[in-house]
């Protein structure tokens, strides 16, 4: 059945494809398909024209996700579940290795809260881990981990020995050898995250096809047309659906209370205890509107500083100065802010700057080559977190950020399309544990609730 799915896959895929390349090999182990991934993969495949579920993607890593490859997954996905409602976002950033984008993700990864996140990212071992980690501490996030396709021939390890010459002789070699065939396969079995192994589908590739690893590629490492297309196809094809593997891994990371059932209306109150960060109530098929307030832990949704989110600054990466990261220590609550350089240094490496919130008003100024805390403590940035780029900086310049809100106080409930859920995400962000529901209702809650969805990440 696994390899009959596998072969549609590949079919709709190069039936699609612009370029006749050779289909890639079936897979060595198609047992390993789709491990990690199948609460994704169960939403988009169990998704039909009266139910469609909504599905978050996030495509994160830096400039080989950036590439066409990662688009034709999103479409090969549209095209094989089109009755899923997919949300797919690419927000790689070129250039930032693991050390570098463990920053933004604070902003980019985390708050999006992804059902599944595709991941590739070269540099530390470390900061890989701690994305990882934070990932399934945070979300409830699948994450599918990604190999290094292979941009030279990788050495054959077969002995202890053979690691510590190769170490000597290449060291560059020696570390890729360790992230791709020790660190990963650790963090994936660690973590439970699924592990697409990139580079031996890729060598397989090239060994059958008679090719040198140059001729999937445009530069030393990045993907051409080709190599697209090969990384496309390699990555679709462990995107299956396989109902037969056990369920226990994901089932109970978001879980739905059936109002009526498992939680129940006193007139129009409902009071029950969740477990998890995350609690969102799903309408149901009430003929007119009913109003919704909602209390957390005695608390309204808004109260809870840690249900807010701050956004990637801008400009961007590689502008004249791009904030990795931006920190706080005082309770955040929704507000706009801009930090404007007054002062830069003649040759360029260090600059002054003033702090302003939208709220706060005038709130410090700082100091490229020190860390800065604001005046209310509502603005942290560590002097690591400044990237510069190319462009000259010049004083003037401005960066803004903004703070969201990631919970709701109160919502209408009106059944609109019978066919999609009426989610409503009232609290993203608690701490992961067990917190006090309570729902009060304008009108009688009828069939205007259908259940409480609770998401509780896997990691505590």
């Amino acid at each position: 059945m696994l390899i009959r799915s596998w072969s549609l896959i590949l079919a709709g895929m190069l039936a699609c494809s612009a370029a006749d390349y050779p289909p890639i090999q079936p897979p060595a182990d198609p047992a390993a398909l789709g491990l990690g991934i199948q609460r994704t993969m169960t939403l988009l495949a169990t998704s039909t024209p009266s139910q469609h579920h909504h599905v978050r993607v996030l495509f994160y890593g830096q400039s080989i996700t950036e590439q066409p490859w990662s688009k034709m997954v999103a479409d090969d996905l549209r095209k094989r579940f089109p009755d899923a409602d997919l949300e797919i976002e690419n927000r790689a950033i070129g250039g930032f290795a693991a050390q570098l984008l463990v920053k933004p993700a604070e902003h980019d990864l985390y708050p999006f809260y992804p059902d599944l996140l595709i991941f590739h990212v070269y540099g530390a071992n470390k900061e890989y881990e701690d994305i990882i980690r934070s990932a399934r501490s945070r979300t409830t996030t699948e994450i599918l981990m990604q190999t290094d396709h292979a941009n030279t021939w990788p050495a054959v390890i077969t002995t202890d020995d053979d690691l510590k010459r190769l170490d000597k002789q290449d060291h560059g070699a020696w570390w890729s050898h360790l992230m791709n065939h020790v660190f990963l396969p650790d963090y994936a079995k660690r973590y439970g995250c699924g592990l697409c192994d990139v580079r031996t589908a890729w060598v397989d590739y090239l060994k059958a096809n008679t090719l040198e690893p140059k001729a999937l590629l445009k530069d030393g490492v990045h993907l051409n047309d080709y190599g697209c297309f090969v990384m496309s196809s390699i990555i679709s094809r462990y995107l299956v659906y396989r109902p037969e593997l056990p369920h226990d891994a994901w089932q109970d990371l978001v879980k739905d209370i059936a109002v009526g059932t498992a939680a129940s209306f006193t007139g129009h109150h409902l009071k029950l205890e969740v477990d998890g960060n995350r609690i969102d109530v799903i309408g149901g098929s009430a003929p007119a509107a009913v109003k919704a307030t909602f209390l957390i832990d005695g608390k309204k949704p808004s109260e809870f500083a840690e249900c807010h989110a701050i956004t990637r600054s801008k400009p961007g990466p590689w502008s004249a100065l791009f904030l990795t990261r931006v920190d706080h220590e005082a309770p955040l609550r929704t507000e706009d802010w801009t930090l404007t350089i007054t002062k830069v240094a003649d040759d360029g490496k260090s600059w002054s700057y003033d702090v302003r919130g939208s709220l706060t008003g005038a709130d410090g100024s700082g100091d490229s080559t020190t860390n800065f805390r604001s005046a209310s403590g509502l603005v942290l940035i560590d002097q690591k977190s400044w990237f510069r780029g190319p462009p000259a900086l010049k004083v003037g310049y401005a960066i803004t950020w903004s703070v969201k809100p990631l919970a709701v106080d109160a919502a209408q409930f009106l059944q609109s399309d019978a066919t999609r859920e009426q989610a409503v995400t009232i609290a993203q962000g608690l701490s992961n544990g067990t917190h006090t529901l309570e729902i009060d209702t304008e009108g009688d809650p009828g069939s205007a609730i259908h259940a409480i969805r609770v998401y509780r990440p896997p990691v505590r």
